[in-house]
């Protein structure tokens, strides 16, 4: 593998004549977390969409470690959890990570995953259940588990913080900062700017389909005279 985990290459996406991504250009490095912020509509979900290929591009290249991402062995080692994860609501929690880790050809090993329910706060109980009765926040740490247990070298996660309780956001940087010292890729979009302050090395600021600024949070913060992140933030995009 590169030491380049992402590359987006003057990526344009439109949806019937209308500019979403305007020449984006980006580059994620091995080993590097990076978040993603922007406002709603501002084109992050739509540019992960394209780098997993569920959309075609208009224009522009995208590359994970090296190889083009329309290549299906290039999401290989991808893990990825979308925004709005909706898991079918007849399975138990047990069945969805049985589902998911056999699509993979992983096998399913029960101590790691009681291991990583715990570690999230999912109740081991709770995986004996049906989707269709947990909250959201179960929902999601549902997905994170399953995610997680996929142990790739690369995750692609849109705002994963989504329905967390306060204690849960803990244990899950937790579980994020145990993949960067496993040497994973971390790439995230998130409303949370302190939460982007404290896990990423870097991050982008995504305005009207275009970058309108890359580089650490404390660049971001001196580039645009600011105290805070989103003071910078919105600076940045007015």
């Amino acid at each position: 593998m590169t030491d380049t985990a992402l590359r987006f290459q003057q990526v344009v996406k439109r949806y019937g004549g209308t500019p979403v991504l305007r020449g984006v250009d980006l580059e994620i490095r091995a080993g590097e977390f990076f978040g993603l912020v922007g406002v709603n509509g501002a084109g992050k979900t739509s540019l992960i969409k394209c780098l997993l290929d569920f959309c075609a591009l208009d224009g522009g290249e995208i590359a994970i470690f090296g190889r083009p991402h329309r290549e299906p062995a290039s999401r290989l080692p991808l893990g990825f959890l979308p925004e709005r994860f909706i898991p079918p609501y007849y399975l138990t929690g047990t069945d969805f990570i049985q589902y998911i880790l056999k699509l993979q050809g992983l096998p399913y090993a029960a101590p790691a995953v009681a291991q990583m329910a715990q570690a999230l706060d999912l109740e081991e109980s709770a995986l004996k259940r049906t989707v269709r009765s947990y909250s959201k926040g179960m929902t999601q740490k549902l997905g994170l588990a399953a995610c997680l247990l996929s142990r790739k070298p690369l995750y692609v996660l849109d705002e994963p913080m989504s329905g967390l309780d306060p204690k849960a956001r803990a244990l899950l940087k937790h579980q994020l900062q145990q993949l960067r010292a496993d040497g994973s890729s971390l790439f995230f979009t998130s409303h949370a700017l302190a939460d982007v302050d404290e896990l990423c090395d870097r991050m982008a600021i995504l305005h009207d389909g275009q970058i309108r600024f890359a580089g650490t949070p404390a660049e971001c913060r001196r580039q645009f005279g600011a105290e805070t992140l989103e003071q910078a933030f919105l600076a940045c995009i007015a």
